[in-house]
């Protein structure tokens, strides 16, 4: 965790990051080892992929902060296996080799802890090179806050387990909004203007907003089930967003706040909670 000194240095954003991680290492530390063998609903990833993913591109954001030629060096395998054909899955393989189960969850928990505390004391306007564009170590640091949350949900659900939402979700609902050109533009396809007005209701009950308000032009509702369309962990039509306008509509529908290339959101149905446990 961040200690008092640390959040001083004001990346916020670290210290969200690392709540997130935390949130998701509660809910895996006490289970049995044959829980990293649970093959989730994400593309029948089991929890043991996830965490892999989650700990290579962790590694990643460490080296970004050291420079571009540091990130190539590391990023380059996995460029290389993605151009021959490899799955993103596949690409992670080669890079944890037998590192997997128990072993695997420690080291990633340790290396969250790492990636927090650098973050926390770099310059969040830091360039920092990425698999996708460019971006600030602000935005580095959020997109990990992303993804944790988001491949997050695949463990929650095939747990059955229900995690207790914060404040910090408005960083992905923020990444989600900011990324609207990106959703048309990864697609080659022409942005639509203007920008949906954006108005959700956090889990603690404040009103957020975004973009000028517009009545024909809209998404209301939940900043939860917004944040699962734009990170694709939920099909919009198994969530009670309101909709307003074409524009609102085409962007929900292929919604992606993450680099890399278009991918298509889940079916109708697709992603659920298994069975419901507890709250985590």
């Amino acid at each position: 965790m961040l200690t008092e000194s640390t959040r001083e240095l004001g990346m916020q954003q670290a210290h969200d990051y690392l709540e997130e991680a935390a949130t998701l290492i509660g809910v895996l530390e006490n289970q049995p080892d044959t829980v990293f063998e649970m093959v989730t609903l994400f593309k029948s990833w089991t929890i043991n992929d996830v965490i892999g993913h989650l700990h290579m591109f962790d590694v990643a954001a460490l080296k970004t902060l050291k420079g571009a030629e540091t990130f190539d060096a590391f990023f380059a395998p996995i460029m290389a296996g993605l151009g021959q054909g490899m799955s993103l899955l596949e690409t992670q393989y080669p890079y944890l080799g037998d590192l997997k189960g128990r072993h695997l969850f420690e080291t990633w928990r340790d290396t969250t802890e790492m990636l927090g505390q650098a973050y926390a004391s770099a310059d969040p306007k830091q360039r920092v090179k990425w698999a996708g564009p460019e971006m600030s170590a602000l935005s580095s640091i959020t997109a990990r806050q992303m993804e944790t949350w988001a491949h997050g949900q695949e463990v929650f659900d095939v747990l059955g387990v229900r995690r207790k939402e914060t404040d910090r979700i408005k960083n992905i609902c923020h990444l989600g909004v900011v990324t609207f050109g990106w959703t048309f533009i990864n697609r080659k396809i022409p942005v639509p203007e203007p920008v949906p007005y954006v108005r959700l209701l956090s889990p603690s009950g404040a009103d957020w907003e975004w973009n000028e308000p517009n009545s024909t032009n809209s998404i209301v509702g939940e900043a939860l089930e917004f944040a699962q369309v734009v990170t694709q962990v939920r099909n919009i039509k198994d969530t009670s967003l309101d909709m307003t306008g074409d524009a609102a509509q085409s962007w929900m529908s292929i919604a992606q706040c993450f680099a890399g290339k278009p991918e298509t959101p889940p079916a109708e149905g697709a992603r659920f909670r298994t069975c419901e446990t507890h709250s985590q």
